[in-house]
C-alpha cells in the first residue's frame, strides 16, 4: 500500500491565489457582460525593457554557433550575472559580497520555498502575519507546522507575529524560542517597510538567540524613502544571521521570464546534533546541485542586462509606472475616506475595509458592483482579516478606471 505524505492534509484549502481565480472564473461564466479588471496577483503587465529583450536575442543567437551553444551551466549561475549582482546590488550600497554567496535560480519562490529544506525538522518557525503564504505552506508539506487549529485558525507550532494597524505594521519580536524568522520587506502583502534602527533590532536578536532570518527583498526595487534598507546586509553583522532572496520579477518584469538569486553568507552558520557549526552555503550549495539544473543561459543573459547603463534607465521608468499607479490607488481611495497603507515603497496598497466587513465579504462586494479583483487580507493570514491589498501591476488605463469605478460604491 503507497501511503502519502500525511502533512498535505493539514494544507487548508486551496492555494489563496488559485481560489481567487476560481472564484473570478465562475462570477465572469455568470456575468459574461462584464469587463474585469484585475488588481488582484501581483503579475506585471508592462512589455520587458528593450535592453533585456536585445541581451535575450543575442543570447538566442548564440545557440545558431557550434562555438558559442550551451548545455548545462553552472547550477549556482554564470559568472557574469553573479558579478553584476555583487557590485550593482551591493558593492555599491557599500556591502561586502562574494560571488560564490550569490545563487541564481528561477524564482524567488521557489527559493523561499526550498530553503527550508536544508533546516531540522524540529525547527521552529515564526512568521509575520499576515504572511506570503509560501513560507506557511512549505512548512506546513515538511511537518513543522503542527496541526491546523480551527479556534484561532493558525497551526499550533508556527509562531505567528501579528502586523497591523495598531502596531504600525511592526511585528514585535517572538517571546518564545524560535530558529527560523521569515521577514518580508518591503512588506507582501502590506507595503510597509522598516528603517536600518528597526531591522537592526531584528538582526540583533537572530545574533543574541541563534536565529536564522530569511529575509525577502523581493520589491526593494520600489523603495523610494532614504532610511529604508535596500539589503539586510546593510545592516552590521547581519551576515552572521541571514539569507537574503531578491527577485526580478517585479524589477524588471520577468514574472513569466523567471529568475532570481538567493544570498547565503559564508558567515552563516547553524548546527548539528551534537552542537557543531555548519556552514549554510555549503548546504544550500549541495541541494541545488542536487535538485536544480541552473536558470538558463538566455534568461541570465537578460537578467545581467537589468545592470547596464540602458537596463538601469528602462528599469526606473518601469517602476516609476507603477509606483505612479500605486499614487493613483492611493490618493483615490484615500479620497474615499478608507484607512490606506503601503503604496509609497512597495507597489501594494493595503486598505481596512469599510464599516468592519469581513476581507472576503469586501472581496465580493468589490467584484459584484465594481467588477474589480483584489486580494482579501484575510488569505494572507488572521491578522489580514478585515483588511485588503490592491496592486499596482495594472496598466495605467485599467488603475484609473478602476478608482472611478470605486468611487460609486455605497459602504
Amino acid at each position: 500500500m503507497t501511503k502519502i505524505n500525511q502533512n498535505y492534509l493539514q494544507l487548508q484549502g486551496s492555494y489563496l491565489f488559485s481560489e481567487i481565480a476560481k472564484r473570478r472564473t465562475k462570477f465572469v461564466a455568470d456575468h459574461p457582460e462584464a469587463q474585469i479588471i484585475s488588481l488582484g496577483i501581483g503579475d506585471v503587465t508592462r512589455p520587458l525593457p528593450d535592453a533585456i529583450i536585445q541581451a535575450m536575442h543575442k543570447a538566442v543567437d548564440e545557440y545558431s554557433s557550434s562555438d558559442s551553444f550551451r548545455g548545462y551551466g553552472p547550477e549556482q549561475g554564470y559568472d557574469f550575472l553573479l558579478q553584476a549582482i555583487v557590485d550593482n546590488d551591493y558593492k555599491a550600497r557599500g556591502v561586502h559580497i562574494a560571488t560564490n554567496e550569490v545563487f541564481v535560480s528561477d524564482g524567488s519562490k521557489c527559493d523561499v520555498g526550498n530553503i527550508q529544506e536544508i533546516f531540522s525538522l524540529d525547527s521552529v518557525i515564526a512568521v509575520m502575519d499576515p504572511v506570503y503564504p509560501v513560507y506557511v505552506d512549505t512548512n506546513v508539506m515538511a511537518g513543522r507546522s503542527g496541526d491546523f487549529n480551527k479556534s484561532t485558525n493558525r497551526y499550533d507550532n508556527i509562531v505567528y507575529l501579528p502586523t497591523n494597524a495598531e502596531n504600525k505594521f511592526k511585528p514585535e519580536l517572538p517571546t518564545q524560542k524560535v530558529d527560523l524568522i521569515y521577514l518580508c520587506y518591503p512588506n507582501n502583502p502590506t507595503g510597509m517597510t522598516l528603517t536600518k534602527d528597526e531591522l537592526k533590532v531584528w538582526v540583533d536578536y537572530a545574533r543574541e538567540n541563534k536565529c536564522v532570518i530569511l529575509f525577502d527583498s523581493a520589491y526593494e526595487a520600489y523603495i523610494q524613502e532614504d532610511d529604508v534598507p535596500h539589503s539586510i546586509y546593510e545592516i552590521e553583522g547581519a551576515e552572521e544571521v541571514a539569507i537574503e532572496f531578491r527577485s526580478f520579477s517585479k524589477t524588471a518584469g520577468f514574472t513569466g521570464v523567471r529568475c532570481a538569486y538567493t544570498v547565503v553568507p559564508k558567515a552563516l552558520k547553524a548546527y548539528d546534533n551534537e552542537g557543531n557549526s555548519v556552514a549554510l552555503n555549503d548546504l544550500w550549495n549541495r541541494r541545488q546541485t542536487t535538485k536544480f539544473n541552473g536558470c538558463s543561459y538566455i534568461t541570465q543573459r537578460g537578467a545581467a542586462a537589468v545592470y547596464s547603463e540602458e537596463g538601469r534607465e528602462q528599469i526606473r521608468a518601469l517602476v516609476n509606472y507603477y509606483m505612479s499607479n500605486a499614487n493613483i490607488i492611493r490618493q483615490g481611495l484615500t479620497d474615499l475616506g478608507l484607512e490606506v497603507f503601503g503604496g509609497v515603497n512597495a507597489p501594494y496598497i493595503w486598505l481596512r475595509t469599510p464599516n468592519g466587513m469581513g476581507s472576503w465579504e469586501f472581496f465580493d462586494k468589490l467584484i459584484s458592483e465594481a467588477h474589480i479583483v483584489g486580494t482579501p487580507g484575510v488569505g494572507f493570514g488572521q491578522s489580514g482579516q478585515g483588511y485588503f491589498r490592491l496592486t499596482a501591476f495594472g496598466s495605467r488605463e485599467n488603475t484609473e478606471k478602476a478608482v472611478e469605478r470605486m468611487k460609486n460604491l455605497k459602504f
